[in-house]
């Protein structure tokens, strides 16, 4: 199990700095959170949708709206979307062979904000070869689970085994 460190704040930096880079314009943390939720995507989509983005112009530091397209937000994304595989695939890598069988026939579950990434599970799965699937309401299980676990740690501790020497 590993945490990989590319969060939505990464994606929505990323969404800021495309459309600083190829409009000239400002926008706020919470366009692009709202850009990312709306059309964001880590595949192409069969059709491609469009969203109004409000912001300041960089050059005149007036308001200024333009279009924004999916496949922009995709090309925006791409960078912390390929840091999210490439994490994966070092991981799968160093994962040793008794688990590797297991996580063949199951495949990779994938929590938290990024797993609601739209595409993101179908990219990973073709970048892998196995089964991807976002868990059931991944924003809150991994605490849910921690959760379960501490409720029920003297029973666990039966069974986990102590790094102390």
């Amino acid at each position: 199990s590993r945490s990989i460190r590319v969060a939505g704040d990464e994606m929505n930096e990323a969404i800021s700095q495309y459309i600083k880079r190829n409009y000239n314009l400002m926008i706020g943390e919470q366009t692009s959170e709202e850009i990312k939720r709306e059309i964001g995507s880590a595949y192409p989509q069969e059709n491609e949708e469009f969203i109004e983005v409000r912001g300041r112009d960089l050059v005149t530091g007036l308001p200024k709206v333009i279009s924004l397209s999916s496949r922009e937000v995709m090309e925006a994304l791409a960078e912390p979307v390929t840091a999210i595989i490439e994490a994966v695939k070092m991981t799968l890598e160093k994962t040793p062979p008794e688990l590797a069988a297991d996580i063949l026939d199951r495949g990779i579950v994938m929590s938290g904000g990024g797993a609601l990434l739209r595409g993101l599970d179908r990219l990973l799965s073709e970048e892998t070869d196995m089964p991807v699937q976002v868990a059931e309401d991944p924003l809150s299980c991994c605490a849910r689970g921690t959760g379960l676990a501490l409720d029920a740690l003297d029973d666990l501790s039966k069974v986990l085994i102590s790094n102390r020497r």
